[in-house]
């Protein structure tokens, strides 16, 4: 079975598999794409809502990779919907190709090159620049801004 995220809708991914995705899809597409997900739907698309317990399980991943920050709440029950459902997480999208990855969640990309590693990204302070595991609004040392870094420029 393929998990699809609204990407898939958007670029006309086509399969013979079973398909599934979640009901928050639906809000992010617009025009042609949005009559694709009705017409799937219509024809047999799983719907799916994850568990709460595996959305907060993809959360704490996700924070592990430094993920979190940037994935919106539909692609965090995307990914908690693929693990669920023992599936293939159809996605352009980086940082969810990131912690499906860190979970084991296979991917399937439908416009772009995949990932080529897991990252796992640190937190740098723009004005003491100490470097952070987790993300803070601000520094705790100094209160500046913090921006992410990618690990492997370290």
């Amino acid at each position: 079975m393929y998990v699809l995220d609204s990407s898939a809708f958007i670029h006309d991914f086509h399969t013979d598999e079973q398909i599934s995705t979640i009901p928050l899809v639906r809000e992010e597409l617009e025009d042609e794409s949005a009559y694709r997900f009705d017409a799937l739907e219509g024809s047999g698309m799983h719907l799916h809502i994850p568990e709460e317990e595996t959305v907060e399980r993809i959360e704490r991943a996700a924070r592990e990779t430094g993920d979190l920050d940037v994935l919106s709440r539909t692609d965090v029950r995307l990914v908690a919907a693929a693990f669920e459902l023992d599936s293939r997480l159809v996605t352009d999208d980086y940082a969810m190709q990131n912690v499906a990855e860190k979970l084991n969640v296979p991917v399937e990309i439908i416009n772009r090159e995949g990932i080529s590693e897991e990252r796992e990204w640190k937190y740098q302070c723009s004005g003491c620049g100490r470097e952070f595991d987790e993300h803070h609004d601000r520094c705790p040392i100094c209160g500046s801004d913090l921006s992410r870094k990618n690990p492997s420029s370290a």
